[in-house]
């Protein structure tokens, strides 16, 4: 084989260029002389006391070497997958899982950082430097650096099997959301969705060399079916279809199913978290999170579903009244919830997110986000036709502060074939020095919306421009880091806990009328949406709302009990803890046959694990943070500075929640969330 572009240094990825053939051969060779550097630093290390640059700073080389070539292979795998990547990509798991492992065993590596804490050149370190060194043995101690050798030897041997896991996981779940369809010759069944549903379901047919219209679990399709299809029968079979994915039942029943790999992984990471002397997986999870141990994080869960059950079951009888009065459904089922609710939405409000979508064609929304991010925080964006994509629907933008780029980032927005679904951030450039060059810091943004159909632009709804500005908010919080030590720089060394508080605050200019007026403009007019409009949607703004924040707290227990109670579970074990989950929290109704559980990628193969409570956690820090906003002027430029400062660019360099306290001047309150969300308990 001729050059390896993941061999060769690039500002950017070389999108262009890189074959699956490339993977393996790059991973290989960049893993031995990772090796071989590790061992020639350690040796340096015994002969002279380490300092920062002879140790840290040429391990941080050696690691960003090795992201650099991962990340857009990675990356590639998530947004253009096809079955040679994947195989390539998956082939390389193991590797690196062992390579981590071996790094995060390694006694003479983990006595080279210690001597570096405990010389002379600690007291010249800056606040970042001393996290990084702290963070460091932390971590050698939790990867079981003083393990006797046969015992970091099954370490090893359980991480490497997770890593094949989780990745197992993801795959079934694409593949079992890619293997089912419907295709429809005409639109009868498909009375009551809105025109941009039936276009795009005529796109996918299209798509395929076929007339009619195609239905698949892809979200912009499943999603306006269980939502606005009068037709009750094909909202239950492609309801039916979407919540028994990968499982053993429904219509691919037992062809995709995630169960054993579900079974396995909890079992594996129980028999981790006890090698390593924790009495379970999720008190191994809570070493790097905020939250001080499972009781805390049980009774803020508790104590969340205590303030919401009574307006839940409320809010529920008020929905099964409606269906059955108005719509005839005298026995409300899980695929009419979707559907009851979003009729009820207009009869109350006399608004849906269909009305909203002409107010929000794609490039205005994102235009209209950049002027938020602008009259913030002082910076601009600007696209770059002239830098390479990887796909002709992305864009590539540059952050610039005064004239002068600081950042960039590539904007993934629609729905494809071969692209796992969800919206995410991930780091493609993490900001560090090395020898006194500044690498600036690049993101990749991705959801899944709409595509656009015709000459038209894409027409976002309300919730997908909050999509939108959440996700771009892990972007600035990557984006606007001052560090210039990769391990603290951006997210890195954030407690996952806090991680979600910038994303979550930014949703919140999306329902204010200054937000909006940037935002919104109509496809046709340009005009802003109108007072009556906006009026309609921040009254129902809380709709439902207990019924939501019960329905993440059933994922947060069931997450984290999951990983705190059962040892050695079988499938049975895990269906019935989430149904006493439900029994407890839930106030829908129930169908045997569902198997969320079996598609629950956030912690099977997310980072999530005993984590999914970070949602809600981080929403007590963000609500409370963006109280300083409604106090000041949700532009205000010194506290949209402060903010910038105290949380977006200290990055993982210190406490979160000693971040929040520099920012707010006292602890956080739980108040401000529980009123944005409009729980009335409190």
């Amino acid at each position: 084989m001729s050059r390896n572009p993941l061999l060769e240094s690039h500002a950017l990825p070389p999108f262009g260029d890189i074959r699956p053939e490339h993977v393996e051969a790059a991973v290989d060779t960049l893993l031995a002389e990772l090796r071989q550097g590790v061992e020639a630093l350690v040796t340096r290390a015994e002969q002279e006391t380490p300092r920062w640059e002879t140790l840290a700073a040429p391990l941080e080389a050696l690691n960003d070497r090795l992201s650099q070539a991962w990340s857009p292979v990675s990356h590639l795998n998530s947004t253009m997958s096809s079955p040679e990547l994947r195989e390539a990509h998956d082939g390389c798991l193991q590797k690196l899982s062992e390579y981590s492992t071996w790094l995060g065993q390694h006694e003479g590596l983990c006595q080279a950082w210690q001597a570096l804490k405990d010389g002379p050149a600690w007291a010249d370190l800056d606040e970042a430097q001393r996290r990084t060194i702290d963070n460091a043995l932390r971590d050698f101690r939790l990867a079981g650096v003083s393990l006797p050798a046969e015992k970091k030897q099954r370490a090893a041997e359980l991480r490497s099997r997770l890593s094949t896991l989780a990745s197992t996981f993801s795959n079934q779940l694409l593949d079992a959301t890619q293997a089912w369809s419907l295709d429809l010759e005409d639109d009868q069944r498909l009375e009551g969705l809105p025109e941009s549903a039936l276009a795009t379901l005529a796109a996918n047919a299209e798509a395929k060399g076929l007339s009619g219209y195609r239905l698949t679990l892809d979200f912009p399709s499943f999603y306006p079916v269980v939502s606005y299809a009068n037709d009750r029968e094909l909202r239950r079979e492609v309801y039916t279809a979407f919540v028994t994915r990968a499982s053993d039942q429904g219509p691919n029943a037992g062809e995709y199913d995630n169960a054993p790999i579900m079974v396995e992984t909890l079992r594996l990471r129980r028999e981790l978290a006890e090698l390593l002397g924790f009495d379970s997986y999720a008190d191994y999870s809570l070493a790097t999170k905020m939250a001080e141990g499972p009781e805390q994080v049980l009774g803020f869960l508790d104590d969340l579903a205590a303030r919401a059950l009574s307006q839940g079951k409320q809010e529920f009888t008020e929905l099964e009244a409606f269906a059955r009065d108005e719509l005839g459904l005298g026995d409300i089922q899980p695929w009419d919830i979707g559907y009851a609710s979003e009729k009820l939405r207009e009869a109350r409000y006399a608004i849906s997110q269909e009305q909203l979508r002409p107010y929000f064609p794609a490039p205005k929304a994102v235009n209209g986000l950049f002027a938020v991010v602008e009259r913030l925080y002082g910076v601009q964006v600007e696209e770059d036709t002239t830098t390479p994509t990887y796909h002709p629907d992305v864009r590539f933008y540059r952050l610039l502060e005064n004239g002068t780029p600081i950042a960039g980032f590539y904007l993934d927005l629609y729905a494809r074939e071969g692209k796992r679904g969800g919206a995410w951030m991930d780091e493609c450039r993490v900001r560090r020095r090395q020898d006194g060059q500044l690498q600036l810091p690049v993101a990749y943004l991705v959801c899944n919306f709409t595509r656009p159909v015709g000459n038209r632009p894409a027409l976002l709804t309300h919730d997908e421009v909050t999509t939108l500005f959440h996700e771009f908010g892990h972007g600035l919080h990557h984006m606007l880091t001052r560090q210039e030590v990769a391990d603290v720089s951006g997210i890195n060394g954030v407690a996952w806990d806090a991680v979600e508080l910038p994303s979550q605050f930014m949703e919140n200019f999306c329902w204010e009328r200054e937000g909006l007026d940037l935002i919104s403009g109509h496809v046709d007019s340009g005009d802003t949406l109108p007072d009556e409009l906006f009026d309609k949607l921040t009254a129902a703004k809380n709709f439902q709302s207990a019924m939501g924040l019960l329905r993440q707290v059933e994922f947060s227990l069931f997450d984290f009990r999951l990983h705190l109670e059962l040892a050695a579970p079988s499938a049975e074990d895990i269906q019935d803890l989430l149904n006493t989950v439900r029994e407890a929290v839930s106030v829908v109704p129930k169908v045997d046959f569902n198997r969320f559980q079996n598609g629950f990628s956030h912690i099977f193969a997310g980072g999530y694990a005993a984590g999914y409570y970070s949602y809600k956690w981080a929403e007590v820090l963000s609500a409370d943070a963006w109280s300083a906003f409604e106090e000041s002027g949700i532009f205000d430029a010194t506290t949209g500075s402060r903010f910038r400062k105290e949380i977006l660019e200290p990055g993982g360099a210190r406490d979160a929640a000693e971040l929040f306290r520099a920012f707010r001047g006292r602890e956080p309150s739980i108040d401000p969330l529980l009123r944005h969300s409009g729980i009335k308990a409190a």
